[in-house]
């Protein structure tokens, strides 16, 4: 943890690492007492900006239908945006041993 929040490994796809002009993982700085998926999100989009709007939509704020969080092996993606995030993501004990994955989903069939 730092002064200025919890650091979070965030996973993105590839599609929205190129995007970003990142390679790998990205670490955000969440604010303390903030360690939600909003949250994390959030700091996403000021540290990339040109991701705003690709993760969730601009004008409800609601995850995009083929977007989906993933954290410790479990499905986030239907939990509250302002449910807590798990201990392994955010604990600065655990020096955020568990990232943050932010999936492309995939349909057809």
């Amino acid at each position: 943890m730092t002064s200025q929040g919890t650091e979070v490994r965030v996973v993105l796809p590839a599609h929205l690492r190129n995007l970003a002009g990142v390679h790998g993982e990205v670490l955000v700085s969440v604010p303390p007492g903030a360690l939600t998926q909003r949250a994390v999100v959030d700091a996403i989009e000021a540290r990339f900006p040109v991701l705003c709007g690709t993760i969730r939509d601009r004008q409800t704020g609601r995850r995009r239908a083929f977007v989906r969080f993933y954290a410790c092996e479990q499905d986030l993606s239907n939990e509250p945006p302002d449910a807590p995030l798990p201990a392994a993501v955010t604990s600065a004990i655990m020096a955020g041993t568990e990232p943050f994955l932010v999936v492309g989903a995939m349909a057809g069939g």
